[in-house]
């Protein structure tokens, strides 16, 4: 799946850097912000999916002594630094329609319909060449996330373009800019609270009280605390916590202990597990220990 994710990154720069180049020279040529704005969307779509093709092939490295855990998480900081551009550009586009309402400019709605079509048709060859992987990574979709506003941008574009070119209703080029803005800046703060979730290693959505349960149903655990759990990437929900046990539990027995709560604990994701033995250490202690608790 890699191979083939790096050959739809490659095919999808290409295009969106054709896509852009025809309709900076539409927007200029109409006058046509909409058709500008959806050119600057495309410009940033194509830094943005370099960005995240660059982070793609570094989470193929192999993990080393420096990065023991590995180089998974570099998709994790493309999709947080996409989502901030796409916030930046949204509201940018933002300010000046609602400037263009004061400012109205006469469009060519000919030749803004005939690039605006092209524009759209190839936004959503992109959008249908990222989907596949969109589901399985965070850097994937906020990628696909660029396309997907791209051809709803371009569909904003075309609308508008159709009114112009038979009605002349200019109006509508700066509203289908705020309607795009809007979408878009709803959309890439969600993919920026995801990663920025994952990068300060968040809860991701775990019930506390179920992995309570599922580790205490063993009769050889007699509490759990220090607990720590927390999305590494788009393959990895890690657990690290202390647990007490019996004084003369062999190291034999609480091996096969841990691989029946690591079979267990898949149920809720939690797919890479490190438990610390204890027998009287923190033994009364509660699953979350506030820092001030625990420096006293």
């Amino acid at each position: 799946m890699k191979d083939q994710t790096t050959k739809r990154y490659f095919w999808v720069t290409l295009l969106n850097i054709v896509i852009t180049i025809a309709e900076f020279c539409g927007g200029f040529i109409s006058g046509s912000l909409s058709l500008l704005s959806d050119a600057v969307h495309n410009l940033s779509d194509v830094g943005a999916i370099i960005i995240s093709f660059v982070a793609h092939l570094i989470s193929n490295r192999k993990r080393n002594q420096i990065k023991t855990f590995g180089y998974e998480r570099a998709e994790t900081l493309a999709a947080f630094t996409n989502g901030i551009i796409l916030i930046l550009i949204s509201l940018s586009l933002f300010a000046e329609a609602i400037e263009r309402f004061w400012q109205p400019t006469k469009i060519n709605g000919g030749v803004m319909l005939i690039v605006s079509i092209i524009g759209l048709l190839a936004n959503v060859i992109s959008m249908l060449t990222m989907h596949q992987d969109a589901q399985g990574s965070l850097n994937v979709r906020s990628t696909f996330l660029h396309m997907l506003s791209d051809a709803l941008s371009s569909v904003a574009v075309v609308i508008g373009a159709i009114f112009i070119y038979f009605w002349q209703v200019s109006l509508l080029d700066p509203i289908m800019t705020l309607v795009v803005s809007i979408f878009v800046l709803r959309e890439a703060y969600q993919i920026t609270k995801q990663a920025a979730n994952v990068l300060m290693e968040s809860n991701p959505d775990i019930d506390l009280d179920q992995v309570n349960k599922i580790v205490l149903a063993i009769p050889a655990i007699k509490n759990i605390h220090h607990v720590h759990i927390w999305r590494y990437s788009d393959d990895y929900i890690m657990l690290d916590a202390h647990v007490n046990v019996a004084p003369d539990l062999t190291v034999q027995e609480f091996e096969k202990l841990t691989q029946q709560l690591s079979h267990d604990l898949q149920k809720l994701g939690i797919n890479h597990l490190n438990f610390q033995a204890e027998c009287d250490r923190g033994k009364y202690d509660e699953m979350i220990v506030s820092k001030q608790k625990s420096e006293n």
